[in-house]
C-alpha cells in the first residue's frame, strides 16, 4: 500500500469513527429526554429542555454527518479501499443517529405555532363529558373544566381552538346512531387509543391516547345524539398536564373525523 493510500484510508477510519461517535453521543442525548420522562428521573418540563438544547445543532450536526458518509462512500469506492463496508457502516449508524436526534425536537419545533390550550371540543358551549375518566385524573393537574387554565377564560381558549382548528364543529352523519357508534368505536381502536367505556345507551364513548415520545396521557370523550334522520357527533380531547399540547389534542380529533 502506497504512502497515499494509507493515508487516505486512515483519513477514513477516523472520519467514519467520527461520525459514529458524534452520532452515539448525540442521538443518546436526545433520546435521554423522553426517556428520562418514562423512567421517571425526571418531569416532562425538563425533558423539554433537553431538547430546547438540541434544537439549534440538531439540523447542522445531521447535515454534517450525511455529507460526511457521502464523501466516505466516494472515495473509498475511487480508492478501492479494502474495508470500504465497514467504513460505510460505521458513518452511517452515526447518521442514523444524528437523523434520529434531529427527528425528535423537530416534531415539536414544527407544531410551535399553534396556540398554548390543552383543552379542544367540538361544542366549546356545552362540552362532552367525561365519565370514566374521572377517577383516571385524580393526580391530573390539568381540570375537567372546558378552557380552566389562568388566566386564559374559557371564552379566550374557544376564540383559539377556532382560529387553530376551525373545522373541528359539532358533525352531522346520515347515519343511525348506532351506526356511527360503531364507526367511532373503531375510528378510536384504528388510532390506538385505549378505549375505557363504550356506552351505546348513552352515546358515549371515552379513551385515553398516550403520546409516543413522552407519554402524555390526553383523556378522549365522543357524544352522540340523534338529530332528526341524522346523528350529531361531538369530540373533545383534554390533556392531564401541560399548559399547552403542541396541536395534539386538535389534531388528534382531526384524524378522528377523518376516519369517522
Amino acid at each position: 500500500m502506497s504512502d497515499q493510500s494509507a493515508s487516505t484510508n486512515k483519513y477514513l477510519n477516523w472520519t467514519a469513527i467520527a461520525v459514529l461517535i458524534i452520532g452515539i453521543i448525540f442521538g443518546l442525548f436526545t433520546l435521554s429526554a423522553p426517556a428520562g420522562v418514562w423512567l421517571g428521573l425526571w418531569e416532562f418540563g425538563q425533558g423539554f429542555g433537553i431538547l430546547g438544547i438540541a434544537v439549534p445543532f440538531s439540523p447542522w450536526l445531521a447535515l454534517a454527518c450525511i455529507l460526511a458518509s457521502i464523501a466516505i462512500g466516494i472515495i473509498a469506492r475511487q480508492k478501492k479501499v479494502q474495508n470500504t463496508g465497514k467504513l460505510l457502516s460505521f458513518a452511517l449508524v452515526g447518521t442514523l443517529l444524528t437523523v434520529i436526534a434531529w427527528y425528535i425536537p423537530s416534531i415539536y419545533g414544527a407544531r410551535l405555532s399553534y396556540p398554548p390550550i390543552h383543552d379542544v371540543s367540538t361544542d366549546v358551549d356545552n362540552p362532552p363529558e367525561y365519565v370514566a375518566a374521572v377517577p383516571l385524573r385524580a393526580d391530573a393537574v390539568n381540570t375537567m373544566e372546558y378552557g380552566a387554565q389562568p388566566p386564559m377564560t374559557p371564552e379566550e381558549n374557544a376564540q383559539l381552538q377556532r382560529e387553530a382548528f376551525p373545522d373541528l364543529v359539532p358533525q352531522l352523519i346520515d347515519a343511525s346512531p348506532q351506526e356511527v357508534f360503531d364507526r367511532a368505536l373503531a375510528a378510536l381502536e384504528t388510532m390506538g387509543l385505549e378505549i375505557i367505556a363504550a356506552v351505546p345507551e348513552e352515546g358515549r364513548i371515552e379513551a385515553v391516547a398516550t403520546t409516543f415520545w413522552f407519554r402524555f396521557k390526553d383523556d378522549v370523550v365522543i357524544r352522540i345524539r340523534p338529530q332528526g334522520e341524522q346523528t350529531l357527533v361531538d369530540a373533545r380531547s383534554l390533556s392531564r398536564v401541560g399548559r399547552g399540547d403542541a396541536g395534539a389534542n386538535g389534531l388528534r380529533l382531526q384524524e378522528f373525523f377523518s376516519l369517522l
